[in-house]
């Protein structure tokens, strides 16, 4: 789903050494002796193919709408589910990983993105597509959740970051030429890809599970999930869905008062870098995203391009961003976090300016290239800053808790697009 790529992902000397070895999570830190770390490229294999899978039913969801016997309309929430379900499922699998090990994660990841492209691809009902759709997008949680915690650097994060924008990008194309040549369950079905990296990274990164941590906190990650949903949901049903967060969350602070050690760790939301990234994060993603819808109407309302012509420049836009991001964050250590952060909000804000006053075609498509580079590069260096402010045991948590604030840029973006762009 392109809101929720989609939405959005994701240093050298020294430095680079030090930020790698503190990020380093409990699934690699355990690694055989003798073993080096996770290649980067198994691990972008492992989560990237989500974000094709994500975005694929964009311009396919007319066929999908016939094929299943309902309006376009109703199809849509098959990306919503999607989306949900990815939002949700990330702190919930990457919790699983904090107390369980990387193991177990695998496993149930593999096992609910099979199960889910299983009933996608055979289900001729609506509901039973829409459950597998949310089995898929769990799965590919859990398998993004374990590539970012064994990722260890900024660099190896901006691979896997630069991958998602990539394959984000691409996701549109790639679906609709799959359901013209086989079959749109087909184009639903390309996040199977990633289960060619599961072997390799077990392999790699063989670990024992990790130990009991005392009562699971269930209440704790019953309510962050209700809280996500709302929030998820707060652009479709404002009122409601702000009620429900607002009270979810109320519910959630005083729990944690109670249970500090719990799901959602006390000591982890006090800190000033996890929360500084986690929010950057999510209003440089719900900036691009909102680029990602209205970049496109504004092209053909502002300077009368046709629709081929602003699809094929905002994915070439997409794709060079896309790998730029992977410079800052290969640069981002020598660079500093000040620095970093810096060039993530001037580019940022210059691509949100360039949006509202630019009339020319090519500068509207340098918002985008602004927008995604933004939002990739803050997936890729700030999620390594997120993790590297917590104790280890912690930074499954700290990773699931970022992520999901990137998401939530994701489900936001589109609505304002619509607010102000599309709805016009």
């Amino acid at each position: 789903m392109t809101t929720t790529t989609t939405t959005s992902t994701s240093a050298t000397t020294s430095t680079t050494t030090s930020t790698s070895a503190s990020t380093t999570t409990a699934g690699s830190s355990a690694s055989r002796p003798g073993r080096g770390p996770v290649p980067v490229l198994w691990l972008a294999l492992l989560a990237t193919p989500v974000a094709a899978a994500a975005n694929a039913p964009v311009l396919i969801l007319p066929d999908m709408a016939g094929s299943l016997g309902v309006g376009t309309s109703t199809a849509a929430w098959l990306v919503a589910a999607f989306a949900w379900a990815m939002a949700v499922s990330i702190p919930l699998l990457a919790g699983l990983l904090r107390r369980r090990g990387l193991a177990p994660v695998l496993r149930l990841s593999s096992a609910l993105l099979l199960g889910g492209t299983l009933l996608v691809a055979a289900s001729p009902w609506l509901p039973l597509t829409l459950l597998g759709r949310a089995a898929q997008a769990a799965g590919g949680a859990g398998l993004v959740a374990s590539a970012m915690s064994l990722a260890g650097s900024a660099r190896r994060m901006g691979v896997i970051s630069a991958g998602f924008g990539m394959l984000g990008a691409t996701g549109p194309l790639l679906g609709a030429q799959l359901s013209h040549t086989v079959s749109w369950r087909l184009s639903l079905s390309v996040s199977l890809i990633s289960l060619l990296a599961v072997p390799a990274v077990s392999r790699y990164a063989k670990a024992p599970a990790a130990a009991p941590q005392g009562r699971f906190d269930a209440r704790g990650a019953a309510l962050l999930t209700v809280l996500a949903t709302a929030l998820v949901l707060l652009p479709h049903a404002p009122a409601v869905a702000l009620g429900s967060a607002a009270l979810a969350a109320a519910l959630l602070a005083l729990h944690i008062r109670r249970r500090p050690e719990g799901f959602v760790p006390a000591a982890l939301i006090r800190r000033p870098l996890f929360l500084g990234s986690a929010l950057l994060a999510l209003a440089l993603s719900a900036s691009y995203f909102t680029l990602l819808f209205a970049v496109p109407r504004l092209i053909s309302d502002r300077a009368g391009w046709d629709t081929g012509a602003a699809g094929a420049g905002q994915l070439v836009a997409l794709l060079t961003g896309s790998a730029l991001s992977w410079l800052l964050a290969a640069g981002s250590a020598r660079m500093g976090r000040v620095a970093v952060r810096t060039v993530l909000i001037a580019i940022g804000t210059l691509a949100a300016l360039i949006a509202v006053f630019a009339s020319h075609g090519p500068l509207l498509l340098l918002a985008t290239l602004g927008g995604v580079f933004g939002a990739t590069g803050a997936n890729a260096v700030l999620s390594t800053h997120a993790a590297s402010s917590v104790p280890d045991a912690q930074r499954p948590t700290a990773i699931g808790l970022f992520t999901l604030c990137y998401q939530l840029g994701g489900a936001f973006g589109p609505a304002i697009a619509t607010a102000l762009v599309l709805g016009s």
